[in-house]
């Protein structure tokens, strides 16, 4: 967690139980990719993304056939300084669960962050995105937001 929170206080959602599965075959991402994201943890607090209602189950689009995922979230606060980190979580997660044939593709809920254009180039930008994980220190924040809590 971070000293100085952007959001001190944010409103915490009931968590949908669901059974763990392996990854399926062919068949049945959309659940699966629904399933890997509501596993993320918040960069900020001690809860997930669902639970603060980052990420929603109708916020996960998957196109099997045409091989394409597409996952819009909202940040608990227009001003969210780690929408971009929260974004990155999303796309290493999928990246590394899903067949490599999926496009994956993330994107800030419009009207819900100050500076959505901006987040939503950076975390689509292949060059940007490899970049970012050439960090030491934003490979650690990832990778916190990706090892589940099983409080």
């Amino acid at each position: 967690m971070s000293p100085a929170l952007i959001n001190a206080n944010p409103v915490v959602y009931e968590k949908k139980e669901r059974p763990v599965r392996t990854r399926p075959g062919d068949a049945a991402f959309d659940e699966y990719a629904t399933e890997l994201i509501d596993q993320l943890e918040d960069p900020e607090h001690p809860y997930s993304l669902e639970e603060l209602k980052v990420i929603t189950e109708d916020a996960v689009e998957v196109d099997d056939k045409r091989s394409y995922v597409r996952v819009t979230f909202t940040p608990t606060v227009e001003h969210c300084s780690m929408a971009t980190i929260i974004g990155l979580c999303l796309r290493v997660k999928l990246m590394r669960s899903l067949p490599s044939r999926f496009k994956v593709d993330i994107k800030v809920a419009p009207g819900t962050h100050a500076t959505e254009d901006a987040v939503n180039k950076q975390l689509n930008d292949k060059e940007r995105v490899a970049a970012a994980l050439e960090n030491p220190n934003l490979v650690d924040m990832v990778d916190e937001c990706l090892t589940p809590s099983f409080e």
